[in-house]
């Protein structure tokens, strides 16, 4: 089969089978035919309003049913949708539009009063039918913001797909897929709807809950999912009565990804889930390249993030540029194809002329080939000229049972240039002493100088921190 436009994709689909339940979500279930045609209602108000081809429309709604028909709404209008956090700030949705300018919003009211404004994926029916067209992007996320200003990715690809074929090694062509991280995120919104597209039903979760994770898995018999290391943990914690291994026995495969996941926390993981179960993949939005290493191979080689896929090179270079043997230590970069997979809109990429591009990550090579991630270069917490990782202090507190999540940050220092400081969320708030203990048994001079306690979560629903926030918060 050729590729064909996601409209004519998700069409298809309807016809044939229009009573197939293809999303799950707290409402209910919602089938093909029913998607298909809110889809293009929705199209015809889009277009009815000034959206025209290649257009980016931003969408910013709760997980479930409506994100989805925004989105196919959007490709069946022509336009591209771009996916965005319901909770960003006023400031910050202001400087995404100023970049983007979008033609339209759906969901959350847009900071302009210029940009076309529909409240609601769900609008009334239309008569007529619409053209089969494809945008020549099929997304434009914006990135976390965790390393700075947000920016946004605009995908080189077409929405178009081959729906015959499966999209990677590691996501099935079919599947019964759990969606448990927020939609805006580029990663869920990849693999939720380029599954959806060749066959997948999803089974959507507004907010990633440990408990409800696994009783959706076990009522609805999902096969596949992706998760974060934050989730990870959190359903480790669960009671063992509430995670039998039985409750998720339909899962054939789980995909991580989106953070460093910390090797005790990875363990564990692959103990109670099984390593033959277990992906993860190394990438970003720009998908530049990937890695990838199942659970079996880490076990081998723990802390690896696996070995470059789907075309994929890696380097590891230095500060100027050269290459570094296996082993040492340095900026990662990595080249997939003759052309970018995407370009940046409120930033300047990296990629130089030659293909190869860095998100910014420090790592090593093995003499397999396999790759070590470290942490972000613009993270390294520089003390005294010694460059401490904050993942690996993060992985060291979070071996302390108290602690249920920790972010290491550096706090300028007038002798040293910076200190290791860390925020933490505990069990139980009176471990403080001991969690410091620990870390300075297991540290050294790397362990903070400071622990701060805090009671909320300090990673988004996708995973993601900011230090930056962090370290002007606690500074001072």
């Amino acid at each position: 089969m050729t590729e064909r436009s996601f409209s004519a994709i998700l069409a298809d689909r309807a016809r044939g089978a229009p009573d197939e339940p293809l999303v799950i979500d707290g409402a209910g279930v919602m089938t093909a035919g029913e998607l298909d045609a809110a889809a293009s209602a929705l199209a015809h108000e889009l277009l009815s309003r000034g959206v025209r081809r290649d257009d980016t429309v931003a969408v910013s709604l709760p997980n479930g049913r409506d994100m989805v028909i925004a989105c196919f709404g959007i490709w069946r209008a022509g336009a591209t949708p771009q996916p965005l956090s319901t909770s960003l700030t006023a400031a910050e949705r202001t400087d995404l539009e100023a970049i983007a300018l979008p033609a339209a919003a759906v969901g959350v009211r847009p900071a302009s009063p210029d940009v076309t404004w529909v409240p609601g994926a769900r609008v009334e029916p239309w008569a007529g039918d619409l053209p089969d067209v494809a945008a020549s992007c099929w997304k434009a996320p914006a990135t976390s913001g965790s390393t700075g200003r947000p920016k946004i990715v605009r995908a080189a690809a077409p929405a178009t797909l081959d729906p015959s074929r499966p999209v990677a090694a590691f996501l099935p062509r079919a599947a019964t897929q759990i969606v448990a991280g927020p939609l805006w995120h580029s990663a869920v919104f990849t693999y939720a709807f380029r599954g959806l597209l060749t066959g997948h039903r999803l089974v959507i979760l507004e907010h990633f809950d440990a408990h409800a994770w696994v009783d959706a898995v076990e009522t609805h018999g999902a096969t596949w999912g992706l998760l974060v290391p934050t989730m990870m943990a959190r359903l480790l914690r669960l009671p063992a009565e509430a995670r039998r291994p039985v409750r998720v026995a339909s899962l054939e495969r789980v995909l991580h990804m989106g953070a460093p996941c910390a090797p005790a926390l990875k363990r564990a993981f692959l103990d109670w889930l099984g390593a033959e179960r277990v992906d993860e993949v190394y990438a970003g939005s720009e998908s530049n390249g990937l890695t990838r290493i199942t659970g079996t191979e880490w076990l081998e080689r723990p802390g690896s993030v696996g070995r470059p896929i789907g075309g994929t090179e890696v380097r590891v270079r230095d500060d100027v540029g050269a290459d570094l043997p296996f082993g040492q230590s340095g900026l990662v970069w990595m080249r997939r194809g003759d052309t970018a997979a995407y370009s940046y809109v409120g930033a300047t990429s990296r990629r130089d002329d030659e293909g190869w591009d860095t998100l910014g990550d420090v790592g090593h090579l093995d003499a397999e080939g396999y790759l070590f991630l470290h942490d972000r270069a613009d993270d390294l917490i520089n003390r005294g000229g010694d460059k401490i990782a904050p993942a690996a202090v993060e992985a060291v507190l979070e071996e302390h049972p108290a602690v249920e999540e920790a972010v290491a940050f550096g706090i300028p220092d007038d002798d040293l240039g910076h200190v290791v400081h860390a925020a933490v969320r505990l069990a139980d708030p009176a471990a403080s002493a001991s969690v410091m203990v620990h870390a300075r048994t297991h540290l050294g001079r790397r362990s903070p100088v400071t622990l701060h306690v805090v009671t909320t979560s300090l990673r988004n629903d996708a995973g993601k921190v900011r230090r930056s926030a962090l370290a002007k918060q606690f500074g001072g």
